[in-house]
């Protein structure tokens, strides 16, 4: 079978499969094409790519496989009946892509939408992989942004005291960031809303912030529920509190198929002091940061610098590519006999774990959403069915 691998459109550094996949994809049958160009971002060569045994080639020739590899969903206009595309396609963010793939006979497999607590899928998991880097990244960046050393030093000149930092929420992003800034130096306190991750929080080097009245917010997928408008302010409140004189504040919370929850408001930045810096880790979706600009970099008037810096991962695209790579791989190999794909509905990787008869949760879900539109991950809670 004929595996294409596409370059990414503009802004994305990242690629879907590097040369050290390919010995795996070939000995499970897969002859594998590479669009030119696709991994220079992430400092692989055409070359590589040769070398490793693809054959490097044009878009068009890429586009005509009938397994096409990706990060982000191609246009759906170039794609064919028949066609199986695996990528991240954030598929109750944009149904309307989704639902472009149905019409045009296209069988999706959308990685995000591994179920995660299946420890079979857990090497397939790219929302893992990605968030990962991205937690250490949002780090990086507040560190390099505030004006301040981060660890405690002791000189001639007398002692600086740490910087601390605040990181609000804690999944895998959250706890990757928890545990950088514990290892620059920092002081470090964390939020969640899943009363379960406090344990977590601790292990990393963090002190865990509660707040009263918390319960263990957490669905049977891991991931946390939808809370009340009031329980959110309590939570918002408390947590700002904390980072009125903390020196890095970094924002994880991000909801499938939402715009990203806003935890800190106008009004507790300008509460912060002058110097500190916030990281909004989701400022492609909205921002958990009330003032975050997508993109870009502002200074607000009381001296609080809030980065929006988009697709972390993609600020990483060597590691980030290479993480990906094995999760597909990993994926794709799984699901292959004698050299074909075999999309069944007994495979709980593809399908998922359903609730009810015949839906879906985010998150519990599975990757497959078939060209007949007879199988595909549905929800409800989040507004909407797909």
């Amino acid at each position: 079978m004929i595996l294409g691998v596409l370059k990414e459109p503009e802004g994305e550094n990242r690629v879907a499969i590097v040369p050290k996949s390919l010995r795996k994809l070939g000995k499970s049958g897969f002859e594998v094409v590479v669009e030119s160009g696709a991994g220079i971002s992430a400092n692989h060569s055409d070359a590589e790519y040769s070398d490793a045994g693809a054959t490097v080639t044009s878009r068009s020739d890429v586009l005509a496989a009938p397994l096409i590899i990706s990060i982000h969903l191609p246009d759906v206009s170039d794609l064919h009946s028949g066609q199986v595309v695996a990528c991240v396609a954030d598929p109750f963010r944009h149904p309307e892509k989704v639902q472009a793939c149905l019409d045009a006979e296209v069988t999706l497999l959308s990685m995000d939408m591994i179920p995660r607590r299946l420890s079979r899928a857990q090497s397939m998991d790219v929302n893992s992989s990605q968030d990962n880097l991205a937690g250490y990244k949002a780090v990086l960046l507040g560190a390099a942004a505030v004006a301040k050393g981060i660890p405690m030093m002791t000189t001639s000149a007398g002692t600086v005291r740490p910087a601390k930092a605040v990181i609000m929420g804690s999944g895998v992003a959250g706890l990757q960031a928890i545990a950088t800034a514990k290892r620059l130096g920092a002081v470090v306190y964390a939020s969640d809303v899943r009363k379960s991750a406090a344990e977590q929080i601790e292990s990393v080097g963090g002190r865990f912030i509660e707040v009263d009245g918390m319960d263990d917010f957490e669905d049977e997928s891991g991931y946390a529920k939808p809370l009340t408008p009031e329980f959110i302010q309590k939570v918002n409140d408390t947590v700002c509190g904390v980072a009125k004189d903390a020196d890095i504040i970094v924002t994880t919370a991000r909801i499938f198929g939402r715009p990203a929850p806003i935890t800190v408001p106008s009004s507790a930045v300008a509460a912060f002091k002058s110097g500190a810096v916030i990281v909004d880790m989701n400022a492609d979706v909205g921002g958990n940061c009330e003032d975050t600009v997508a993109g870009e970099v502002i200074t607000t008037e009381n001296g609080v610098t809030i980065i929006g810096t988009k697709n972390l991962p993609g600020t990483l695209a060597n590691t980030a590519s290479m993480l990906y790579s094995n999760n597909l791989t990993t994926f794709i190999t799984s699901i292959t006999k004698e050299g074909e794909l075999v999309l069944s509905e007994e495979d709980d990787v593809l399908v998922g774990a359903p609730e009810g008869n015949d839906f879906h949760v985010p998150g519990m879900g599975g990757v497959l959403i078939c060209s007949d539109g007879k199988m595909h991950p549905k929800q409800t809670r989040l507004g909407g069915v797909l």
